[in-house]
């Protein structure tokens, strides 16, 4: 797959580059432009990003990094069985544990909440930082409705974490998810509440927090003509007819 020329393979984290290091040096930039090309394209094109992502593993299928961004890569397309097979081998090589909360996620994808929620109870989870442990009280509440249980989903996410009024990276999408389920239970004026919330703490945007809050208010956001719009068809209108008239 062609690779633009400004991409130079330098771009990549520095941990990857040094994971890098164990191939000839040809093959590690070549691994390292493609890896770059999957992080370029991950959210604004997951098919394109999957298939630089291949070319990586074909590359170097016995680095760790590549497992990893491969994984993305499938679990951007929803290919969810691929995605869980290459975090497991991520993790078989690092013997790290932050891919525990999207190996979850996918279990969830492939239809197995049940399986999801064992692994929210598993030791794996205590060894996770305050971040990671938030993902996976997401995982787990989505988890519980998949099985339509969502006053158990409603409970999962309450936490200190929701309660925290400082903002971290987690805060928007944990009171995001936190006004869905109980907009999902009935309980909309709490719901209204908690996406006001989670809107004062998305800064970037990453959440439709914004305009879920403005449906719940009855806000709805149509297309208009301009006034100038409106004249101008209205004086082509009457010229048409005018001439119509004339012709008469």
């Amino acid at each position: 797959m062609p690779i633009p020329e400004d991409v130079t393979g330098e771009e990549i984290d520095k941990d990857v580059r040094q994971e890098l290091q164990s191939l000839p040096k040809t093959l590690a930039d070549d691994v390292a432009r493609n890896l770059v090309m999957v992080a370029r394209l991950l959210d604004e094109d997951p098919e394109g990003a999957y298939g630089y992502s291949r070319v990586a593993l074909r590359l170097a299928s016995r680095v760790a990094a590549v497992r990893e961004a491969a994984g993305f890569a499938a679990y951007a397309n929803q290919k969810y069985n691929e995605a869980l097979a290459e975090f497991r081998a991520a993790k078989r090589m690092t013997g790290n544990i932050d891919l525990w909360p999207v190996m979850a996620d996918c279990e969830r994808g492939l239809g197995r909440p049940e399986k999801a929620l064992d692994m929210a109870g598993a030791p794996e989870v205590h060894k996770l930082d305050k971040a990671g442990q938030v993902e996976m009280r997401l995982v787990a509440a989505g988890a519980r409705r998949d099985m339509e249980q969502l006053d158990a989903a409603i409970v999962t996410l309450q936490s200190p974490e929701l309660a925290a009024n400082s903002v971290q990276p987690w805060t928007a999408r944990l009171r995001y998810a936190y006004a869905d389920a109980l907009l999902a239970a009935g309980r909309e004026s709490e719901a209204r509440e908690w996406f006001a919330k989670a809107v004062e703490a998305d800064r970037d945007g990453s959440t439709d927090a914004s305009d879920r809050l403005a449906e719940l208010d009855g806000v709805e956001f149509v297309d208009v003509m301009t006034d100038d719009e409106s004249d101008t068809d209205d004086v082509s209108d009457g010229g048409d007819s005018s001439e119509e008239e004339k012709k008469d």
